[in-house]
């Protein structure tokens, strides 16, 4: 498997050509579908995408780390961080190579 990243912008293309879009407005989409996300989660709500995953929130405890230059024990506030949970949908894509779209489930 190859270990190449996909930026913001590959991905931008991706979209622009899958739905016959011009790239602004497949920028314009998924900026929109981001600060959605952002959204959703920083009011503290999971969004759920069937087959797919859910992106929610969790809460991270404080906790006494250490500094790794110096060995210093420091103190990490609490906080919350973002997670995401794969579906079984995308977890049986990503194993079997092939990419499920939502009209072949139906």
């Amino acid at each position: 498997m190859s270990k190449i990243a996909v930026n913001k912008s590959d991905l931008v293309d991706l979209i622009s050509e899958e739905t016959e879009i011009s790239k602004a407005t497949a920028q314009r989409v998924l900026n929109s579908f981001l600060e959605a996300i952002t959204l959703t989660l920083r009011s503290g709500k999971s969004l759920t995408f069937p087959g797919f995953g859910t992106f929610s929130v969790k809460a991270r405890a404080a906790r006494v780390g250490r500094n790794p230059k110096t060995g210093e024990p420091i103190n990490i506030e609490a906080s919350n961080v973002p997670n995401f949970k794969a579906g079984k949908g995308l977890k049986d894509a990503v194993n079997s190579g092939s990419v499920v779209t939502e009209e072949e489930e139906a």
